[in-house]
């Protein structure tokens, strides 16, 4: 049975939508946005102090949107800023003690809403999902 590139992408996308709402609703008690979620979790995969600018073009927005949410994240205790000492202009993030917490309870999270999801794989199925999502992903 020949699948079209468009029933290919209907159909991700769909999946896709399916995850992003079971993961919303597993991470609503954290009281985060999806953009102050996702932005945590640059931070804190980030090996060193991430550099405002880098998060911005990484997540895809204009700098002063990357500002905002930081600063919430701020507020919120999970992530602090300093000056970057070996450029005055530049601001450095990392996540705090409390940030770190989060993001843990955030992965398990996500980790919960895509076991409920793929349940229905077998291990063989879940690895060749991934190879395949890993192969279109580099395109």
């Amino acid at each position: 049975m020949a699948v079209s590139t468009g029933e290919l992408a209907e159909k991700l996308m769909r999946t896709t939508h399916r995850l992003r709402r079971a993961s919303m609703k597993s991470l609503a008690p954290l009281g985060l946005t999806p953009a102050q979620e996702r932005m945590l979790r640059l931070v804190a995969r980030s090996t060193e102090h991430a550099r405002m600018g880098e998060l911005a073009d990484r997540m895809g927005i204009v700098p002063r949107s990357a500002t905002s949410l930081v600063a919430a994240l701020q507020d919120a205790g999970l992530v602090e800023r300093a000056t970057d000492p070996d450029n005055r202009r530049s601001v450095l993030v990392a996540l705090t003690e409390q940030g770190s917490a989060v993001q843990q309870g955030m992965a398990k999270a996500r980790a919960s809403a895509g076991e409920e999801m793929f349940a229905a794989l077998t291990e063989a199925e879940r690895v060749e999902l991934a190879r395949l999502l890993d192969k279109v992903g580099q395109v």
